[in-house]
């Protein structure tokens, strides 16, 4: 005891140290105040986009899907359809009265267009009419869906052409969902939701934990300044353990953020192919409808094409590096120009239609000879290149070139992508630091607003250059438009 009143009498406290205190304690508890409402922000604002991702989106989306598979399940047995309506417009109403039951569900319709207007679904009974009798129903008291209908018509470009959920917030802590309605393969309008999280229970939580994490810091600051005064001897070295400790720890970290970038890597590569996968099981099953003994043939060739496509798709969601057997084997045969050919036929032709604003020509060398890759993997690689071509060209007529050629002294294939559109950013045609053009890199995208997009040149490049030995380069063209330049080499 004496000891340490000895030891304490070496200090003197004047009036500055606690001045100096004060002054200190003081700060504290208003950088202590400012950390709390910055905090409490960020911690709603992450709040919300998290339930935006895990919760909203997702409601809505596992409602729409339900209505499509009971719209497609209903067509698909007409006879049993009509034995028993109330049953299917129980069902309807079931699917969509109950998402309106939960606290945070305020409005749930579906808005679909019929001679250029939009119009309301909300009832079972119309759903079914419309479905099953082509009958529009009546407007009159759907006055309440005004947001749903304004909504729908500014957002129903970019959901016709990219055909993704479209998730917004507004200023009153709202969530508004349109879901693409697509219960026959094709985009027929959307299902609208509005969603209003509670978060007043969350606010008042932070608010009180806050006040209690500012009285024990408060303490805890004015011990430790005390303790500063007489604690020297073991602060060098318990700082330098601290280091070691920190570093070793930001190392283990490091390492760990590689692995995670990696796996959210792989996430939005399965994503990007999930959504082709999408559209093309919508032409399946518009194959199967359209079947007769007539095309059956035809129909065996293309429903072959498509299923393996979607094997392929779903082989790739089993691995993060594929077995490079499983791309280049001597067993494949691929004829490049027969790829290209169904591509246009059977995708982009089937979207856009022969009387719309894209046309396509192909300008074939019949001499180009197979290559040793998997076809589905050359589908990967120019579906999304011809993709852009169409993407960034919309409300114009944009008429895309495709153009293979082989030139035998050279021993090398080449095959050309080109629109007469407006051409690539020149900012994106520069070289990164590895020495990659910016418009094959990661994240890369000049659409507005542009969500889980910027992958698909990336994607292409990656494949065709290491996974299948090619080579990439875009330019744009002196004539105006985009060109897109794949060299293969043979031999």
């Amino acid at each position: 005891m004496n000891r340490a009143l000895n030891r304490l009498q070496r200090y003197r406290f004047e009036v500055r140290h606690f001045i100096i205190l004060f002054i200190v304690l003081a700060t504290f508890q208003l950088f202590l105040s400012y950390l709390h409402k910055v905090s409490s922000r960020n911690l709603l604002e992450q709040s919300m986009s998290l339930y935006r991702k895990d919760s909203a989106v997702r409601l809505a989306n596992l409602t729409t899907t339900s209505l499509e598979l009971l719209v497609e399940q209903s067509l698909t047995n007409p006879t049993q359809t009509e034995a028993n309506p109330r049953k299917i417009i129980q069902a309807f109403n079931i699917i969509m009265n109950q998402q309106t039951l939960q606290q945070n569900v305020d409005q749930l319709c579906i808005v679909l267009s019929y001679g250029g207007k939009p119009f309301i679904i909300d009832q079972g009974e119309e759903l079914y009419a419309l479905s099953f009798h082509n009958q529009i129903p009546d407007q009159k008291h759907k006055s309440v869906y005004a947001e749903a209908i304004r909504r729908y018509t500014e957002a129903k470009d970019e959901l016709l052409q990219t055909e993704q959920i479209n998730c917004t917030w507004d200023n009153i802590q709202s969530f508004h969902v349109l879901v693409p309605y697509v219960p026959k393969g094709e985009f027929e309008g959307v299902v609208y939701m509005k969603i209003s999280p509670d978060l007043s229970k969350i606010v008042r939580e932070i608010s009180t934990v806050y006040d209690e994490t500012s009285i024990v810091f408060t303490a805890l600051i004015l011990f430790g300044l005390l303790a500063m005064f007489y604690i020297t001897s073991y602060t060098v070295k318990e700082r330098d353990q601290a280091q070691e400790l920190l570093f070793r720890e930001r190392e283990d970290q490091i390492k760990n953020d590689i692995e995670h970038q990696k796996e959210a890597l792989f996430t939005k590569r399965i994503y990007h192919a999930h959504h082709k996968a999408e559209k093309i099981m919508g032409f399946i099953k518009e194959e199967i409808r359209n079947l007769s003994e007539t095309n059956i043939t035809a129909f065996k060739f293309v429903a072959t094409k498509y299923s393996n496509f979607i094997s392929r798709v779903i082989y790739d969601m089993k691995w993060f590096k594929p077995p490079i057997h499983a791309t280049r084997n001597a067993i494949f045969s691929t004829d490049i120009n027969q790829v290209i050919q169904f591509l246009v036929k059977y995708i982009f032709q089937r979207v856009y239609k022969e009387n719309s604003a894209c046309e396509f020509k192909l300008e074939f060398d019949s001499a180009l000879p197979p290559v040793q890759i998997n076809e589905y993997v050359i589908w990967e690689i120019l579906e999304p290149l011809i993709q852009n071509c169409v993407d960034h060209n919309q409300g114009q007529n944009v008429v895309i070139t495709i153009r293979t050629k082989f030139d035998a002294p050279q021993k090398r294939s080449t095959v050309l992508i080109c629109d007469n559109g407006k051409g690539i950013d020149p900012d994106l045609l520069k070289f990164s630091e590895s020495g990659v053009r910016k418009i094959f890199l990661e994240h890369t995208s000049t659409r507005e607003n542009a969500i889980n997009s910027g992958y698909g040149c990336y994607i292409a490049y990656e494949l065709s250059v290491n996974r299948c030995g090619w080579s990439m380069d875009a330019r744009n063209a002196e004539t105006g438009g985009a060109v897109v330049v794949i060299t293969i080499p043979s031999g």
